[in-house]
């Protein structure tokens, strides 16, 4: 039986990946839509960026309801992972679009008189607050 991740190693787990996770969101046919994304987490939170006016983005605005799902290992002595369902919002506002895309530079790396000054063009975030956590870890 897996065990179940404790929140400070849950945070440690997101924020050690190298930056994909799962994104599900449900169609209007009620079936669900997943895709990986680059993400980065801002408190509890997880903030994706993306082009705007695609699949996804739709499903969202008809939907918010979505789970956000990472997992890393190769076998069940080392499997484990975390799958936050939540509310998502699509953040299209140039002044927080900013925000969201310097922290995530921040996150990266990025020097500070590299961040971005406006947002890209065509661009959104997909911004998703937690309403559950589940978390794995097998081989202990």
């Amino acid at each position: 039986m897996p065990r179940t991740l404790t929140d400070d190693e849950i945070k440690a787990f997101v924020d050690s990946r190298p930056g994909w996770a799962t994104l599900t969101t449900i169609d209007a046919d009620g079936f669900p839509h997943s895709v990986p994304l680059g993400y980065f987490r801002i408190g509890d939170d997880i903030v994706m960026g993306v082009r705007d006016r695609t699949h996804k983005i739709a499903n969202i605005e008809a939907n918010p309801k979505v789970s956000v799902m990472l997992e890393d290992g190769s076998t069940m002595s080392d499997i484990r992972g975390v799958m936050f369902q939540g509310n998502a919002r699509v953040v299209r506002d140039s002044e927080e679009a900013v925000e969201l895309a310097r922290h995530g530079a921040r996150r990266r790396g990025v020097p500070e008189d590299e961040l971005p000054t406006e947002p890209r063009p065509g661009a959104a975030y997909i911004y998703v607050t937690p309403v559950r956590t589940r978390s794995w870890q097998y081989g202990d």
